[in-house]
């Protein structure tokens, strides 16, 4: 094996380990002592990449060496699928990146409800957990749903062996657009630990990007058809449920 040769395989390795670290960081969420989110209209958002049906946008956040990014994507599948995948607290194993474990928890309902995940870290990175607090809710005007996701990390005793994140907001906005949804994801995090800003803000288009591409496909699952939104009189959203054979 040459010099060169090696030195480009520690390169991928120590890339993979660091993308797969700030995965959990970037897809987890909480809000402690951070500068409200960016808004996802203004002007200063910088595209960084762009693939057939992805954009990913950074902007600086005040206050902090990490920067927020706002991922837009237009999925190929019914808004009603992906709230059947959203609504299912094991879901997060199935498209967020290198989430290894996942399920709901308390006494929370459709509007406002808790979840526990963690992540599975490679040698020698400490693995990753996090509690959620997850609140849903839609207009049926406007046909869209908003999810605000913000880490709550004193609602479940820490376990040995795993980092807490404890500090981080996210936003899903989903916009149906006939049998394909327009998906809006905007996040800040502030991750535990010592990493440096550059190398964080450098792999913020690399998580969002894998996931989404993730939860097209999960959404086309057979699991997750023939699921219809419910709406009460007032014509807020109140639920996902299957829908009648």
């Amino acid at each position: 094996m040459t010099r060169s040769t090696a030195r480009g395989w520690t390169g991928q390795i120590f890339r993979h380990v660091m993308l797969v670290t700030l995965t959990f960081l970037f897809v987890s969420s909480g809000a402690h002592a951070q500068s409200p989110l960016p808004d996802e209209n203004q002007a200063d958002w910088q595209l960084q990449t762009e693939t057939d049906n992805i954009r990913i946008y950074t902007v600086k956040q005040p206050g902090s060496k990490f920067e927020a990014f706002k991922a837009v994507a237009v999925l190929d599948a019914p808004i009603e699928n992906l709230m059947a995948v959203m609504i299912n607290p094991r879901s997060c194993m199935e498209w967020v990146y290198n989430c290894s474990e996942s399920y709901g928890f308390g006494d929370g309902n459709f509007h406002d409800r808790f979840a526990y995940s963690v992540n599975d870290m490679p040698w020698p990175v400490t693995d990753r957990d996090y509690v959620l607090r997850i609140r849903t809710r839609g207009d049926h005007d406007s046909g869209e749903i908003v999810m605000d996701l913000n880490a709550t990390p004193d609602q479940r005793a820490e376990s040995s062996g795993r980092v807490r994140v404890d500090q981080s907001d996210t936003l899903y906005r989903f916009i149906p657009e006939g049998r394909k949804t327009r998906m809006i994801w905007v996040q800040h995090t502030n991750p535990n630990g010592a990493l440096p800003g550059w190398l964080v803000n450098s792999l913020l288009v690399d998580i969002p990007v894998r996931s989404m591409e993730a939860l097209e496909e999960v959404a086309q699952k057979p699991r997750y058809q023939g699921f219809r939104l419910v709406w009460d009189q007032n014509g807020q959203l109140a639920g996902v449920e299957k829908s009648d054979p």
